[in-house]
């Protein structure tokens, strides 16, 4: 087992920066306005030859609110689950009374603490009022700037077993993204999926900040699942952090494999949506709707017949893709759910033979003909499939640029329906054969 280390603190001290410094890659969000984080982050760390995992956690103030106290719940989860924790506070702001209350939290925990005095790099900066915690003696450290890491690395040392490896991750794992426009209910789908309250939630749109990793497993298979920050229209976002978020959740599309677009079951496929679905398909990701909150009066009118004909309507691309209807608050549908990612992971995946694809071609060509051209006919000879994942052809012939946008269409569809290769983006490439008659060749 590896060893687990928690970054806890009051709001801005650095914890994020210094997880993202750990970790390697900027993962965490980092801004200098306190609050960014607000879920806790896994991640894998490495600091000399130690290797360990890594826990960011929200910072938050002792004032009642709601998402505070939800907050602070996360935090407490961590330090649970943590081997070692890692003490944050701002050298420069000296200890405050949040500090002193976030102190006696972990002192309750009775893990073994290490005292970081954070942005350690300026004259006016002191670790010595650290000692005020009673938590042993602080490290002098500027997450920011990678000073100090020598005395960190020498504490958590002393603290954590020899041996402290990081599990090599499996290739059979399964990287799903669940994205969606703000509170779709994608922290609540994923709460359910794996069992347990590990994603922040509530009412409050926008929540969820950072494109936060859970792992799950079902059966013998394993999943690595990313809930993301709240989509918007581009139009209406002009806040850093949010710009922020939506960079993040970019990137966990792709880095994913299958997406899951969480929509609305009482507002479906809005403008929104589809613009969002029509990314994932352009990112090459293979795509699963969930119909989220049909449990509500208004979505149970909504018929599995309707959804399919609005979802082939407004998204042809990725014609024929799984629609699942899904409750998250009460864990209706999971089940289907994960079978639907499990099947477009497959299709995905999926290889023809070239003979195979070349008897398509002749078929597909005697039934339809490529319209002449300028008086000239277009003469498709060959294709064959260069990759998976998604699945992707190149055709060669001749004059295959002049090619009409429908026929291209006509040739995808005929593809998907023929190689049955619903739900996932198809890429068609094409190649102009020699012309035997060409001046520069004689």
């Amino acid at each position: 087992m590896r060893t687990i280390v928690a970054i806890v603190g009051r709001p801005n001290v650095g914890k994020s920066t210094l997880f993202n410094r750990l970790v390697g890659k900027r993962v965490a969000l980092v801004d200098d306005r306190p609050g960014v984080t607000r879920d806790r982050r896994m991640g894998d760390a490495s600091l000399g030859d130690l290797s360990f995992g890594v826990i960011d956690t929200a910072g938050f103030d002792e004032s009642s609110d709601g998402l505070n106290e939800r907050m602070q719940a996360q935090t407490e989860t961590a330090l649970q689950d943590a081997d070692v924790v890692l003490f944050l506070m701002d050298a420069r702001a000296g200890i405050t009374p949040t500090d002193r209350a976030f102190a006696q939290l972990v002192r309750k925990s009775g893990k073994p603490v290490v005292v970081v005095a954070n942005k350690c790099e300026g004259k006016s900066a002191s670790a010595y009022e650290g000692y005020e915690l009673g938590l042993g003696e602080p490290v002098a450290i500027s997450a920011e700037h990678g000073e100090g890491l020598a005395d960190l690395f020498a504490a958590l040392a002393a603290l954590m077993p020899e041996e402290s490896e990081l599990p090599e991750k499996k290739e059979d794992t399964i990287r799903v993204a669940v994205v969606g426009r703000p509170n779709a209910g994608k922290s609540t789908l994923i709460n359910r999926l794996i069992g347990e309250d590990r994603l922040l939630t509530g009412p409050e749109p926008g929540i969820t900040r950072d494109a936060i990793a859970v792992q799950f497993t079902r059966g013998a298979q394993k999943f690595e699942i990313y809930d993301t920050a709240g989509m918007r229209r581009r139009s209406k976002i002009d806040d850093k952090i949010e710009k922020l978020s939506v960079a993040d959740t970019l990137n966990a599309i792709k880095f994913a494999e299958v997406v899951i677009v969480l929509l609305d079951a009482e507002k479906p496929f809005e403008e929104q949506d589809l613009r969002i679905a029509d990314l994932v398909v352009r990112e090459g990701r293979a795509l699963v709707i969930g119909m989220n909150k049909i449990d509500l009066a208004e979505a149970k009118e909504v018929t599995p017949k309707k959804l399919r004909e609005e979802a082939d309507h407004w998204l042809p691309q990725a014609r024929g893709m799984p629609i699942v209807p899904v409750a998250g608050l009460i864990g209706e549908g999971m089940d289907k759910l994960i079978d639907a990612v499990e099947k477009a992971y497959e299709v995905w995946n999926r290889r023809a033979s070239t003979s195979t694809i070349n008897r398509f071609l002749q078929a597909a060509v005697e039934q339809n003909p490529p319209p002449a051209v300028s008086g000239g006919r277009i003469k498709l000879r060959y294709m064959t499939q260069t990759k998976a994942r998604p699945p992707s052809f190149v055709l060669f012939g001749n004059r295959t640029s002049a090619l009409p946008e429908s026929y291209v269409r006509y040739l995808v569809n005929s593809l998907r329906e023929a190689f049955d290769l619903p739900g996932v983006p198809i890429r068609l490439a094409f190649r102009e054969s020699d012309n035997p008659f060409d001046k520069d060749r004689r």
